[in-house]
């Protein structure tokens, strides 16, 4: 697909995104400057990537009956996942029949959908380095799981997981039986979809963990190639990830064997796009934890690091186009919670944040706002890695939402 058309045209290449929040939104922009016509899907009116592409629709994407007849209507080129939560055996059927091209493919969509495919794939086909794990079905095979036959369950401490959520819903660290229930409860009510399934895992003692920024994309001699962006280090609270910064400093060792498995797990679920690869880090050694088959929420920090951000990179790559992942400064970002409950809040703030020495700031345009509910980032670019923090948590504390009303 190196040639491209004219949009809202009938020669126009047409990319249809689906789900469209802010990360969706940035893809979206990166395609339109490629001159690409976008289509943007969500399960609410006026999602943030809906606000700027060319086409705007509304349907739950894990309906397949709505989903299939969306896509037949469309007629897109390519379907772009952006969410977990979608009928992927319909993509997997349109794409078998030559109807339409998923990426990076139909079966990595189904695999990443939920943490079971993924981690069965990269533990037990692939042979990566995990943390010990169990999938359970219900309050009582998870204290099973934990306990185990003579004492030799999981243990204390554990993760436990939604096979099905995104930026750390339903969560939580259990550190005694106390915590059991309550993670149980958390873990149901946080999940993506009714699923009624957990992953729980063994704690790693680790140093800290990374997000590798993985680009398979086509070069000159036609080949598909891997390509990584430099380590991304963030920090998370509950799961969900607060702040992020690049580069994150590494042993060689650590950073080639987080490479080689970066690169054997993206070669399986094959394709084309960029790839968010989660590791955690001790030392030398180093273990799997998730993958997405997409842009990355950590990855926000590329919009103030690198010469082609992780949404460029992932427009060019799924379009057949030439990538370069390399860095341009070190940089960090920090998130903007809603801070309120309302719809349509207003931000104050934001030329004090932008004050900030190297700062940027992106609001998404949600157009509903929870307390905990990320509705903005701070940017910030600096000679090293620890002002650059410094930098994007100041701009971050300058912004204020609050209600419109």
């Amino acid at each position: 697909m190196t040639r491209l058309g004219t949009p809202l045209s009938p020669s126009a290449t047409r990319v249809m995104l689906l789900g469209s929040g802010e990360l969706g939104k940035e893809v979206l922009i990166a395609l339109q400057r490629l001159g690409v016509e976008t289509i943007a899907v969500d399960r609410y009116e006026n999602a943030p990537g809906q606000q700027v592409a060319h086409h705007a629709r509304t349907l739950p994407m894990s309906d397949a009956a709505q989903l299939r007849a969306l896509i037949e209507a469309e007629k897109p080129d390519l379907v772009v996942p952006e969410i977990e939560a979608i009928a992927t055996p319909v993509l997997e059927e349109l794409e078998a029949a030559g109807g339409v091209r998923v990426i990076p493919t139909a079966r990595a969509a189904r695999l990443t959908m939920d943490r079971e495919g993924i981690r069965r794939l990269a533990a037990e086909t692939l042979g990566l380095p995990t943390s010990p794990y169990q999938f359970c079905d219900s309050l009582e095979e998870l204290q099973a799981a934990i306990d185990g036959a003579n004492g030799q369950g999981i243990g204390y401490p554990c993760i436990v997981k939604p096979v099905m959520s995104s930026s750390g819903k339903g969560q939580s660290k259990i550190d005694g039986p106390a915590d059991v229930k309550k993670a149980w409860d958390y873990a149901m009510a946080g999940g993506r979809v009714s699923h009624g399934r957990v992953i729980v895992e063994g704690f790693i003692d680790f140093d800290y963990e990374i997000t590798l920024l993985t680009v398979r994309a086509r070069g000159e001699d036609g080949g598909v190639h891997t390509h990584f962006c430099a380590p991304v280090g963030h920090v998370q609270v509950s799961g969900d990830y607060v702040e992020s910064w690049q580069p994150h400093p590494m042993h060689p060792a650590a950073l080639e064997k987080a490479q080689e498995i970066a690169r054997r797990v993206t070669s399986d679920l094959g394709g084309q796009g960029l790839f968010g690869v989660e590791l955690f880090v001790k030392g030398e050694q180093v273990w799997f934890s998730e993958v997405s088959p997409r842009p990355h929420d950590t990855g926000l920090v590329t919009l103030a690091t690198q010469w082609q951000s992780e949404f460029e990179l992932h427009a060019r790559a799924i379009l057949g186009l030439p990538v370069d992942t390399s860095l341009k400064s070190p940089g960090a970002s920090a998130v903007i919670y809603g801070g309120v409950d309302a719809t349509g809040i207003v931000f104050d703030g934001v030329a004090e944040a932008l004050a900030v020495p190297g700062s940027d700031i992106r609001l998404f345009g949600k157009p509903e706002s929870f307390v905990k509910r990320r509705m903005g980032v701070a940017l910030a670019h600096a000679a090293d890695v620890n002002t650059a923090r410094e930098r994007a948590k100041e701009a971050a504390s300058r912004v204020r939402p609050a209600r419109g009303d």
